[in-house]
């Protein structure tokens, strides 16, 4: 079942995915209805998930689902990885890569290779104020509160 993602309650659980490069207007008009039925059919053991889904920033696809209704299952995990991979190869583009960070710079999500992270911060080109995209935030509650945040308030503030 669909709820608008401005609608989930502050304990749903999300999974973020990051671009590797910014959607184009056209993919986002095209990929929103694709969210929306996604999250309409998905569903646990025969039974339809509370689920949600939508694209931030032009850059992140957000997959939500109210677990105090319908807990996700390994094989609804699966089913959405599946639809990642299928959203992928349609518009040639990776949303699993874990080794780019994504940081606001003004309106503009920039990314850092990791390896370049250590450099960046001892320049100061990234400082603990500079906001972050942290794609490990597992609840809707916290993605409406702080995200992006602070790189100094997330796993980051080892490096400052």
């Amino acid at each position: 079942m669909y709820i608008p993602f401005d609608q989930l309650p502050p304990q749903a659980r999300i999974w973020i995915y990051q671009a590797s490069r910014p959607l184009t207007e056209a993919e986002q008009v095209e990929i929103k209805p694709l969210l929306e039925r996604f999250a309409t059919e998905w569903s646990s053991h025969g039974k339809g998930l509370q689920a949600s889904a939508t694209l931030l920033h032009g850059r992140f696809l957000v997959l939500a689902n109210n677990e105090d209704a319908t807990a996700a299952s390994g094989c609804s995990i699966d089913a959405s990885v599946r639809f990642v991979r299928e959203l992928e190869q349609r518009y040639s583009l990776s949303f699993m890569d874990r080794t780019q960070l994504a940081f606001l710079d003004g309106e503009k999500v920039e990314l850092v290779p990791m390896p370049e992270l250590k450099s960046k911060v001892a320049a100061g080109e990234i400082k603990e104020n500079t906001l972050y995209f942290d794609t490990l935030i597992t609840n809707y509650g916290e993605l409406q509160q702080a995200w992006p945040r602070p790189a100094g308030n997330s796993w980051l503030s080892r490096y400052f």
